[in-house]
Order: structure tokens, then sequence, then C-alpha cells
């Protein structure tokens, strides 16, 4: 499976799309967070398109207390809020989970104030991940 520096990967394996959205929320929720949006990729992609895609979702993370002390020390960080949880099918067929990393998403923002928050919101996420099985 490709993997990039901006996220973090984790195999489920063999379950479905819903079953992989069921625990990814169950551990979000255990971080504090909750799904704010959700992107339905395959089906966006057969309406708009009319191709058939793998199954692939995006959900729009947001833990409101976190998101508040950035959106106080940086109003334009709502540019890279909410933090995005991607579900999709990988190339053998497995269910699979990324996390977009917020240190990477952070690096472009020049406020110094922002970084122990972004090493938190990092912490918490990579927190969530483990608890996915």
């Amino acid at each position: 499976m490709a993997t990039a520096s901006y996220g973090y990967t984790k195999t489920l394996g063999s379950i479905s799309l819903e079953e992989a959205e069921r625990r990814v929320t169950e551990a979000l929720k255990s971080e504090g967070f909750g799904v704010l949006t959700e992107i339905d990729v395959k089906a966006t992609l057969k309406k708009k398109l009319d191709v058939e895609f793998k199954p692939y979702k995006i959900l729009g993370a947001c833990n409101p207390p976190l998101a508040h002390r950035a959106l106080t020390s940086e109003p334009l960080i709502g540019l890279l809020l909410p933090c995005n949880v991607v579900l999709f099918e990988d190339e053998r067929g497995a269910m699979a989970v990324s996390i977009a990393k917020p240190l990477e998403m952070f690096k472009s923002v020049s406020n110094p104030a922002l970084e122990p928050l972004a090493k938190e919101v990092d912490q918490k996420l990579q927190r969530v991940l483990e608890r996915i099985h």
C-alpha cells in the first residue's frame, strides 16, 4: 500500500466500509472528536461522472475545544480544518484508514504558538488510530 509522509495509515482487513466507519467514529469519540462532514467519494463519482470507484469516504473530524484554541490563535487555520480521515479499500481489497498528520498540515502556518496544539492534536489522532482494530 502506498504511504504518504502527510498521513498515518492502518489496514483494518476484510471488513465493510460501514464497519470501518463505525470503528473509526467510536475511536475518534474516545479522544473528543466528532464527525462534522462525510463525503462518500464512490457515490459522488458515480452520480457526477457515472464512473465506478472503490469504496472511499472522507470524514471531517473535529475536537471543538482544540479547534477553538486553534482558531483563537490563528483565524485562518480554518483553511486546514477539520482533520481529514479517509476510509478506503486498498489495492488488496482490505479496508484501510488514513488520518492527516496535523504536524505536517501545520507546517505551512507561520505561528509558533500553534506548535504545542498541533503536537497535542497529532498525539490524539495517533491514539485514535491505535484504538481501531
